[in-house]
């Protein structure tokens, strides 16, 4: 049964881009799943072609009953009636198929919920094959995984769209020649490549979260599917591992302050200033729900460590015990993998716990001149300290920093010191 276009008009038009973000990766997955890695931009143009006859055909006869079931009927048949009339992808694909099931049993698209998993699965664990360079990784992890178009990943990583495009290309080249299999992985398979799994989504994940893209709407949404990407993770009884319920945890505990880090004017809201009305509850019981099942085993990793630092910080209020647990996590987390972003939100811990003095020491040993979030540090270090110091460290920063945002930051900062000055 079809419904009117009259009465679903404005409805349509944000359901059907709502279900091509949600839908046309799942076709993209079992199709590639099905046939091949070697034939993506078949099961791509598949899923576009699907997409297009739902635009054509939905204008004239309305929105159908089940607009999800109506996508994979058509997807399925487009799939048939491409065997059908392209004699080489019969012979080197469809032989194949048709290999592992009874013989003249019909070639059957299976978009069973368990089976879309399962593709989407295998496709994460051939996306993230060692082959594959890390930024390629993860804009191939956007298009295929997530349906991302290109020009959006450009937007995301503020790129110039041929980079973005290029990435792509290669890495799918890759694939292809290392004849990289779309399958469940082994054991073997999970233990190799799980952790480059979990580093691409975490760098998947943080690009939404840290990006310097103004768009907060696509923000959202590239974090939202790193989430779901690890949630099929931690829900696959052969993945689920303690390291991704604790990815999954970082990921919750930072998502439920995503509505508090920016204000009405879209400016970001510092830590100390954001409002705890707007911190999402239901996301850091989740969070918690998912660091408690990171604990099984003795394995410990920096998703650990992290998940259990921004736990601390959904604890609003200023306690000795909060930033000394945060300051001992950091100290493991250092020992365990270095990185400069670490090592400064380390000394912001140290000045919490040891007072400003004995932070300006350590940050002064770290050097790290070329980075804006280092002289933003030192400003907040000798505020109320060394005033002249202070609004020095801040327009230096001003002059490294690259985002509209941090710039915004560091120039209200500027401003409090001149207003006591």
């Amino acid at each position: 049964m079809w419904r009117s276009v009259r009465h679903y008009k404005m409805e349509e038009k944000e359901l059907l881009p709502h279900l091509f973000r949600t839908e046309y990766r799942k076709l993209v997955a079992v199709l590639c799943y099905l046939f091949g890695i070697e034939h993506v931009e078949i099961a791509e143009d598949i899923a576009s072609d699907t997409f297009l006859a739902a635009a054509e055909t939905w204008a004239i006869k309305g929105v159908p009953e089940n607009p999800v079931a109506w996508l994979y009927t058509v997807a399925k048949n487009r799939t048939k009636n491409h065997l059908k009339r392209n004699a080489i992808f019969e012979q080197k694909v469809a032989s194949e198929v048709r290999y592992s099931m009874e013989k003249n049993e019909e070639i059957d698209i299976d978009m069973s919920p368990q089976n879309i998993t399962d593709s989407q699965l295998a496709m994460i664990f051939a996306v993230c094959d060692p082959l594959i360079p890390s930024d390629s990784q993860v804009a191939l992890a956007l298009n295929l995984l997530c349906g991302f178009g290109v020009q959006e990943i450009a937007d995301a990583f503020l790129l110039n769209k041929e980079v973005v495009y290029k990435r792509i290309q290669r890495a799918k080249e890759k694939l292809k020649e290392g004849r990289i299999r779309i399958a469940q992985p082994g054991v073997s398979e999970i233990g190799e490549r799980l952790e480059t799994v979990l580093t691409t989504l975490y760098l998947l994940y943080s690009e939404g979260y840290y990006s310097i893209s103004q768009n907060t709407t696509l923000r959202k949404e590239l974090c939202a599917e790193a989430m779901r990407l690890t949630f099929l993770l931690a829900e696959n009884n052969h993945t689920d591992r303690p390291e991704v319920s604790a990815l999954l945890s970082l990921m919750c505990f930072h998502s439920s302050r995503f509505e508090a880090r920016t204000n009405a004017n879209g400016e970001m809201v510092l830590y100390e200033d954001q409002d705890e009305s707007l911190w999402n509850r239901d996301l850091i019981d989740r969070g918690a729900y998912y660091l408690a099942r990171a604990s099984a085993g003795e394995k410990l990793t920096r998703y650990h460590l992290e998940a259990a630092i921004a736990y601390w910080h959904t604890h609003k209020e200023d306690s000795p015990e909060k930033w000394a647990h945060i300051l001992d996590l950091y100290d493991h987390l250092l020992a365990i993998e270095y990185s400069p972003i670490a090592a400064l939100n380390r000394i912001y811990a140290l000045a919490k716990v040891q007072g400003k003095d004995s932070a300006i020491r350590d940050a002064l040993q770290l050097n790290l001149t070329g980075n804006h979030f280092y002289y933003s540090l030192l400003g907040n270090l000798y505020t109320g300290i060394d005033h002249a110091q202070a609004v020095a460290h801040y327009e230096t920063a001003v002059k490294l920093a690259h985002s509209e945002a941090d710039k915004a930051i560091l120039f209200r900062n500027i401003r409090r010191l001149e207003s006591k000055s």
